[in-house]
């Protein structure tokens, strides 16, 4: 569910780039080759396993419900699943249900991590020499992993790992080809789904759609 050979190098990181008050957020879900890795920004403290009392799971996204909402409209959570998410408030989410959640993120051959794991206390946009600190890091990442399709979020994220300047509005439908230590991954950058990017959701979940049908 997680790699834990990187943990370490993650947390140094953490306290250089993040917030020293707060946790590293580290890439989970199918380890083993996904189907598709979906890659986002960086962590904020509004994941409750940021904080340092958390001592379970320490993931994307979890005790919020944005990206789980989309989960459910992809058809890759079941409506009943999702409300048992939706009904939460973060201060009820346990380490039980954490993996829970996990558990189905990896039944769906699917991993997900963030470019920068520099957990900060809100969601302010990072500057680019952030993220490419942890480019090294996140390549040794891929190269566990060996996803056979990426998804990056957002034209920073997306623009960061492969080198060239992306508009995602220019990328509907469209990928990059990635080299990952001789392997060849395609690579589509997608309009970010959650915070201020809520207003291209639809657009968001459309491309996702399209990528999972049309990813071989």
């Amino acid at each position: 569910m997680q790699i834990i050979s990187l943990k370490k190098e993650y947390d140094k990181l953490q306290k250089i780039y993040g917030d020293r008050r707060l946790d590293a957020i580290y890439g989970a879900g199918e380890i083993h080759s996904p189907s598709l890795c979906l890659v986002f920004m960086n962590p904020t403290a509004r994941n409750i396993s940021a904080h340092k009392k958390w001592k379970g799971l320490k993931a994307p996204w979890l005790g919020t419900k944005n990206v789980w909402a989309m989960f459910c409209q992809l058809g890759l959570f079941k409506a009943d699943f999702f409300s048992e998410i939706n009904q939460k408030k973060p201060n009820e989410w346990d380490y039980k249900f954490a993996k829970k959640v996990y558990k189905k993120v990896q039944d769906n051959s699917i991993y997900i991590t963030n470019l920068s794991k520099a957990t900060q206390i809100d969601a302010r946009a990072l500057k680019d020499e952030v993220f490419r600190k942890y480019l090294d890091l996140f390549m040794k990442e891929l190269t566990i992993v060996k996803p056979k399709v990426m998804i990056t979020f957002g034209n920073q994220v997306s623009s960061i790992l492969l080198e060239k300047n992306i508009k995602v509005s220019e990328y509907r439908k469209k990928y990059e080809i990635m080299n990952i230590q001789g392997r060849s991954v395609k690579v589509f950058p997608v309009y970010y789904p959650v915070g201020q990017g809520t207003r291209n959701l639809k657009k968001s979940k459309e491309d996702i759609v399209w990528i999972m049908k049309n990813k071989s």
